[in-house]
């Protein structure tokens, strides 16, 4: 290794983020903390802009006291200048610029500000990659309504806004974050008419010892559960959204119970009023930048060694982007994985006993996160309640309809010759949306899409865009991959 410093670029400033920050910080690592909020947290620690006057905006979270730790352990940071705190930049590239058999460098190409009409470009010598997840998307009649948004998305405008999405709103789906976002709901004075979940309650013990060896978690649940008996929340278990209604906005929902083998049975629909749904069913690792780079991933997230490494030489990765297992799981693997930066930068091999705790959080976590994950599923049959008409892929209005006359018509076998034939996923967000959706459509599996650019770049900002400058400021050619 060099004389100097050495530059770690930290993509996300979630929890893992800010964790692996911390500890390469403070064991003599140069850290650039790049994300694209205006302030650390992630969507977990997300929190009211200060001009909204919140007077207790801990009431919004739970964990408090960890992101005070966080939030205490950066600034320190920062002031010391060990840390460079990049916020609203929107990283839409990472490339390899070490030469081959040489010491691994790379840049990190981001988007500036709210506009991203500016590009800058910045070395590192590693990268830690924390970009977390996003929700899975399934469509059904009426989910384009407006009052219709996902129970991320509803959290997420509380958290950040102080604003829910209806006086009175319906919480649907399957997993456990429907928990936190109906509470959170209800203890902002929306009425919640129900909560309504997929699973049969009767699985959960499924999950055996990995569920009892995390003790905080069910005590977590069990105080969710309590607080909506509390605010007289209707609990309806093995039911499933079939359909929003409304004319220019959304006026109720129909939901219906499901059988064993996961269809809806007929004669079960129920219709309840309501303002808005806050709809999920679970999230997806966002892996674009990994895969870009050529890190092994699988349906799963970022496959990674126990150093959090992935097998590209130089690239961590940690939190929801290696797979979703909640803030606890996030920040013990962000913490290992800045240790094993800052000693494989020296040149010297990890020490295992000194952070002996977050290997056991870790396995921990992981263990609690699979069992959830083997016992929260969709309905097997969601398929089938999603009409013709149904739009699928909102950005270029593609139908179900289209999406089945592809398979079933034109012969396509796979997402991507669905996408060719309907244009499915070519819109702005390039399928990461409703690629789960048309792939659940067309019965085909869906593939990891090796996509060059992690997010939509101005074509003037891939002309002028470089790696010449270490300094955030505007680069002066295109990235070597692009020329």
């Amino acid at each position: 290794m060099t004389e100097g410093p050495h530059r770690l670029a930290v993509i996300g400033a979630g929890p893992a983020g800010l964790a692996a920050s911390l500890a390469a910080a403070a064991r003599g690592v140069r850290v650039t903390l790049i994300d694209s909020a205006v302030a650390a947290g992630g969507q977990f620690y997300r929190r009211p802009a200060s001009g909204l006057g919140a007077r207790r905006p801990r009431a919004l979270h739970h964990r408090w006291h960890t992101w005070e730790r966080l939030e205490r352990g950066l600034a320190g940071h920062l002031e010391a200048g060990t840390v460079r705190h990049l916020t609203d930049h929107h990283v839409w590239l990472v490339e390899r610029t070490g030469a081959t058999g040489a010491r691994p460098g790379f840049t990190v190409h981001a988007l500036l500000g709210p506009l991203q009409e500016e590009s800058v470009a910045l070395r590192a010598d590693a990268v830690l990659l924390a970009t977390g997840g996003y929700e899975k998307v399934l469509p059904f009649p009426g989910w384009t309504l407006p009052g219709v948004v996902t129970a991320g998305g509803a959290q997420a405008l509380l958290k950040g806004g102080l604003v829910v999405p209806g006086h009175r709103a319906v919480v649907a789906g399957s997993g456990p974050l429907l928990l936190p976002v109906a509470t959170s709901l209800a203890a902002a004075g929306v009425e919640v008419a129900a909560l309504v979940e997929s699973l049969d309650p009767r699985r959960l013990p499924r999950g055996g010892g990995a569920l009892a060896a995390e003790p905080g978690k069910i005590a977590e649940a069990a105080l969710y559960a309590a607080r909506l008996l509390r605010h007289r929340v209707p609990f309806v278990p093995r039911h499933t959204v079939v359909e929003a209604h409304g004319e220019g906005r959304l006026e109720a929902v129909t939901v219906a119970a499901l059988g064993p083998d996961g269809r809806v049975r007929p004669g079960t629909e129920r219709r309840i009023p309501c303002e808005a749904l806050a709809v999920g069913h679970g999230m997806v690792p966002h892996t674009d930048l990994a895969e870009a780079l050529g890190c092994r991933t699988d349906a799963s997230g970022v496959d990674v060694d126990e150093e959090q490494r992935t097998d590209v030489p130089g690239v961590w990765a940690a939190g929801e982007t290696t797979g979703i297992g909640g803030a606890a799981l996030s920040l013990a693997e962000g913490h290992l994985a800045g240790r094993s930066v800052a000693a494989r930068l020296r040149g010297v091999d990890p020490d295992p006993r000194s952070a002996a705790r977050a290997v056991r959080v870790r396995a921990r976590a992981r263990a609690f996160a699979s069992a959830l994950d083997a016992v929260y599923r969709p309905p097997a049959h969601w398929a089938e309640q999603v009409t013709d008409e149904t739009v699928v892929c909102r950005c270029e209005e593609v139908t179900a309809g289209r999406v089945r006359e592809a398979v079933t018509d034109l012969g396509a076998g796979d997402v991507r010759t669905v996408k060719l034939l309907t244009r499915a996923g070519m819109g702005w967000c390039q399928g990461r949306i409703c690629e789960p959706a048309v792939a659940g459509l067309a019965g085909c599996e869906q593939v990891a899409a090796r996509r060059l650019l992690a997010r939509p770049v101005p074509l003037g900002v891939l002309a002028r865009a470089g790696a010449d400058d270490d300094d955030p400021s505007p680069g002066t050619g295109p990235p070597r991959g692009l020329r």
